[in-house]
């Protein structure tokens, strides 16, 4: 396989059959050795973290494949870290959705003069530019299209599926007692252009709370698998 990228928490390989594969490390997001998947850098190295998230990741494909909901996700081999995927061809150089149930991290940052920390939000879903130099912009559908980047028939179809999504994550960590505070997403365009979900959904790009007590990315993983 030729490596084609190299991630925070995953590098990436374009395979002879043309697909993609997707090495997961062990390395989760977060800064001063806290994990925080609202950080764009890698804040610890946790051992076991990189299968734990194929793990979940595999689960969650797999629902979501069932359900009819459009991925990457071809297959996972848990015993290499790898998972196989379709092409992918993001949308400039990558944008990120956010679903938030609960006013934390960023948002809270930047809209706290008029909520509480904490407060319900009714699945409220957002797009972030994918840049680090620029700690990952909020955007919006108007300035995606003046850029060229996307649509605002393709953002609208993105909002969708990630309220989508997100609630059946939240759902299903809600039959185990757990409550989703956010989550982020990845999509692109396949081959033929039409917009799917990539990269991973684990405790790694998500908060997740016991009652008053926010969980690790293991915490998570041990609740579901």
């Amino acid at each position: 396989m030729e490596k084609i990228y190299t991630g925070k928490t995953k590098d990436v390989y374009k395979m002879e059959s043309g697909n993609i594969c997707l090495k997961f490390k062990d390395d989760v997001t977060g800064k001063d050795g806290v994990f925080d998947p609202g950080e764009n850098q890698v804040g610890l190295k946790i051992d076991g973290a990189g299968r734990e998230a194929l793990k979940i990741t595999k689960f969650f494909y797999e629902l979501l494949n069932d359900r009819g909901i459009k991925t990457h996700y071809l297959s996972a081999n848990i015993d290499d870290n790898t998972m196989e995927v379709k092409n992918a061809h993001v949308f400039g150089e990558g944008l990120e959705a956010i679903c938030r149930f609960r006013a934390v991290g960023s948002f809270i940052r930047r809209y706290g003069k008029y909520i509480e920390d904490g407060t319900p939000l009714d699945a409220y879903a957002e797009i972030t530019l994918k840049d680090d130099e620029r700690k990952d912009p909020l955007i919006t559908d108007e300035a995606l299209e003046m850029l060229g980047i996307l649509t605002k028939d393709e953002y609208k179809t993105i909002i969708s599926m990630t309220k989508e999504i997100a609630k059946i994550v939240k759902e299903v960590l809600a039959e185990k007692g757990l409550d989703l505070y956010d989550i982020k997403f990845e999509f692109a365009r396949d081959d033929d252009g039409e917009i799917m979900l990539i990269d991973e959904i684990s405790g790694g790009s998500m908060r997740v709370y016991k009652g008053d007590k926010k969980l690790s990315p293991l915490e998570i993983h041990s609740y579901l698998i």
